[in-house]
């Protein structure tokens, strides 16, 4: 049963990233680090032709995440290359990612593992149920966020912070001193949001469990040999000495509040917005998992304090909080074997099992809802794989990428026919002779430079050009309830099976899309 819950656990990750094989804006520098890492090599010629030498951004991130996941993706791409399962080099960002999400799902595992050693298997197994059934860890945990890369760590933490037997109320000073580390390590070099995280962990641990020296000391070795590898490491891609990327991500942010320019939150928003959205079922069955077993409060403190500390700040994502959901699904999963632990003799037994089941429903049905319109969302990569397989024939072609394109999709991977050229790919028939144009000015350029454009598809076509095709994005969902009045006369004549339903349900709440990209050739 434990392989089982660990395999669930891996699968989910993985199936989001073939559901959902196309990025983000948010997530492209790490994976065109990661492209670069592969493609180039790290030697101090190669990183001339790094992405982010012609796109910085805003401000300098950590190499050392990307670089790692470049190494250890490696092999996997040798080994799936002599199996022939790669043909081009978009299917080495599925494979990037899967890679990532594995990383990130073992983590999980050995939380799951920790909940169970300590609070019994059927918790563990109830805390997997939670976490496969919500929608946002399970579908970002294999896309290339910073702080996706900073979940690893703070997932090893956190299954150190769990005691390691029943008999035990709080972990062992070494597993404590070891979580400590681990997260000073993510704070410096990955997010440095995850010190917030850091404080009430090294607070309650100098007060109930670990002599302050041996903590300070801990975390002042830990911080200093993360701030050295950080620096000598980005100092060396970004060619700036000395450099550490998150204390500067820390001023542009905080002090000079440059992430205000992205909106900025009401205090309440992660208790009462983000943190209901990414928990769902277990916002509720946290509060009865907390009040009933003492031993959770520990884990419960670290969670709300770093959520009450961040939400001082006034620009507010969920993402900032994503490392404290498997925390609360620790005490949620104990609020649920509460549940189905009343004897099922009794009405109450039999109503709180039911609740919990239409619970866990109720997680995959929104799990799928959210995945499904999230899958409209990535309209430039969706335009650009459609464009190489629409002219894998032509050669010498200039195409113009649009910037809603960059930002939904086309990703540096998805260059299928231009250098460079990973050694594990099949040669190119045609050569690698096309060229991708990601230039966001593009009255700069003379129209006559390119043979095609991916433009929006709110853009006028300019003239001796067509359209070839657009792409659809998604817009919003809409309710129809006149389709559920019209069938009520229909469906008095047939049995209501599932199918029926279905079909119904599908007909009653639809998603709208539009067009979003066009791609477009000289005629």
């Amino acid at each position: 049963m434990s392989f089982v819950q660990d395999l669930a656990l891996l699968a989910t990750a993985w199936g989001h990233v073939f559901l959902a094989p196309y990025t983000k804006v948010e997530e492209s520098f790490n994976l065109h680090a990661v492209h670069d890492v592969l493609m180039y090599g790290v030697g101090p010629d190669a990183i001339q032709n790094f992405d982010h030498k012609i796109f910085p951004g805003a401000v300098p991130r950590t190499f050392i995440g990307s670089v790692l996941l470049a190494w250890v993706s490696a092999p996997v791409i040798k080994v799936a290359a002599a199996l022939d399962l790669v043909d081009s080099k978009a299917d080495l960002q599925v494979i990037v990612r899967l890679v990532f999400a594995t990383i990130n799902a073992f983590g999980l595992i050995l939380v799951r593992r920790a909940v169970s050693r300590w609070l019994g298997r059927l918790t563990g197994f109830l805390w997997t149920l939670l976490t496969c059934t919500q929608p946002y860890l399970p579908f970002w945990m294999g896309r290339t966020l910073p702080n996706m890369f900073a979940l690893f760590p703070v997932n090893l933490a956190i299954s150190l912070l769990i005691p390691n037997s029943t008999a035990r109320a709080s972990p062992t000073q070494s597993r404590l001193l070891a979580a400590i580390s681990l997260l000073v390590f993510a704070g410096v070099v990955f997010r440095s949001e995850v010190a917030l995280l850091l404080a009430p962990v090294a607070v309650h641990a100098m007060l109930f469990i670990v002599p302050p020296f041996r903590v300070i000391r801990t975390g002042i070795i830990s911080a200093v040999v993360s701030m050295g590898l950080t620096v000598i490491v980005d100092s060396y891609f970004w060619g700036q000495y000395p450099l550490w990327p998150e204390l500067y991500a820390v001023y542009f942010n905080v002090f000079q509040g440059k992430s205000s320019e992205w909106g900025v939150s009401p205090f309440y928003a992660y208790f009462l917005v983000h943190a209901p959205k990414l928990l769902l079922s277990s916002f509720f069955l946290f509060f009865i998992g907390f009040l009933a077993d003492s031993r959770l409060y520990p884990l419960a403190v670290y969670a709300l304090s770093f959520v009450t500390c961040l939400s001082f700040l006034g620009h507010k994502e969920w993402r900032f909080i994503i490392y404290v959901v498997p925390l609360l699904n620790v005490a949620a999963a104990r609020g649920a074997r509460i549940l189905v632990s009343l004897p099922k003799g009794t009405l109450l037994g039999r109503f709180c099992f039911a609740a919990l089941f239409l619970m866990l429903f109720a997680n995959s049905g929104y799990t799928l809802f959210y995945t499904h319109t999230s899958l409209g969302n990535y309209p430039g990569g969706v335009a650009l794989v459609r464009f190489n397989e629409y002219y894998k024939d032509v050669d010498n072609v200039h195409v113009h990428i649009s910037n809603l394109a960059a930002q939904t999709g086309a990703s540096l991977f998805l260059q299928t026919h231009s250098t460079p050229h990973h050694p594990s790919l099949p040669s190119p028939s045609l050569g690698m002779n096309w060229t991708y144009n990601k230039t966001e000015n593009l009255a700069t350029y003379s129209p006559s430079r390119f043979t095609h454009l991916i433009t929006e598809a709110s853009e006028s076509i300019p003239r001796g050009w067509r359209k070839v095709e657009c792409i659809e994005g998604f817009d919003k969902w809409s309710l129809m309830p006149d389709v559920l009045l019209n069938s009520k006369g229909n469906m008095g004549t047939v049995d209501l099976d599932l199918g029926t339903l279905l079909r119904v349900s599908r007909k009653i709440l639809t998603i709208e899309t539009s067009n979003k990209l066009c791609i477009v050739e000289r005629s």
